[in-house]
């Protein structure tokens, strides 16, 4: 008699590294087409100063990748992963005892970088990418200029404010995984849908792609400049 049972293969975890976006990732985080995209979610985990994780919820009117190997993205700059984010600058800055011009002899690649995971569902499969955090300037956050109703108190001048209100960062990939078993498929991550009214969507689907634009423009100019490394 024939064993039911399944197959050890199809109970098996099957797992791929990478380190940079593969092509349909790429394409997913390119900015473009976001009205098809609306409902995608991937989660930001940041560790804060009393150690404890935080999730943040970024759809893909605050995600873009400049190239296969970074991402750039936009957080509201009371929420708490910003916090934790500039907190692992602040730490730095506080163990420097040089002298104000060996400071300023510092380059942008010596700084010890913020850490952070993504994670999300993509075609079947569980992310999970380890990232290596910075702060955009404030000169590279505003060069998108623009004004309007993305929230927060635009154009402060604050390290990584972009014009319209929000934080900036860009991270290059340290290491991702994809995840997947033979015996399921994974539908969806968490997901949402806009509602109100259809002038109501398409003010949200018209800031989006400020707000795209602006990382567009701040992350280019931030890795021509040199500043990222690792790519």
């Amino acid at each position: 008699m024939s064993s039911s049972a399944e197959p050890a293969a199809a109970r098996a975890l099957e797992q791929c590294a990478f380190d940079a976006w593969p092509p349909s990732l790429l394409a997913l985080f390119d900015g473009t087409a976001l009205a098809s995209k609306v409902g995608f979610s991937a989660s930001l985990i940041t560790c804060d100063a009393q150690g404890r994780l935080r999730t943040s919820l970024l759809g893909l009117g605050e995600l873009y990748a400049p190239d296969a190997r970074h991402l750039a993205f936009a957080l509201w700059p009371s929420s708490r992963a910003v916090g934790a984010l500039m907190f692992a600058d602040e730490a730095v800055a506080a163990q420097r005892t040089e002298s104000h011009g060996q400071r300023m002899a510092t380059t942008q690649g010596d700084r010890r970088r913020a850490q952070a995971a993504l994670t999300f569902v993509h075609e079947g499969a569980f992310y999970q990418v380890q990232l290596s955090v910075e702060t955009m300037s404030a000169r590279e956050a505003g060069e998108g200029g623009g004004s309007g109703g993305s929230g927060g108190s635009g154009g402060s001048g604050a390290p990584g404010m972009a014009a319209r209100g929000l934080a900036q960062f860009i991270a290059t990939i340290d290491a991702g995984e994809i995840q997947q078993v033979g015996y399921a498929r994974l539908t969806s991550g968490i997901a949402f849908e806009l509602t109100g009214a259809a002038t109501d969507r398409s003010a949200v689907l018209n800031r989006w792609g400020k707000q795209i634009e602006q990382l567009r423009q701040a992350a280019h100019t931030h890795l021509a400049a040199g500043a990222t490394t690792g790519s």
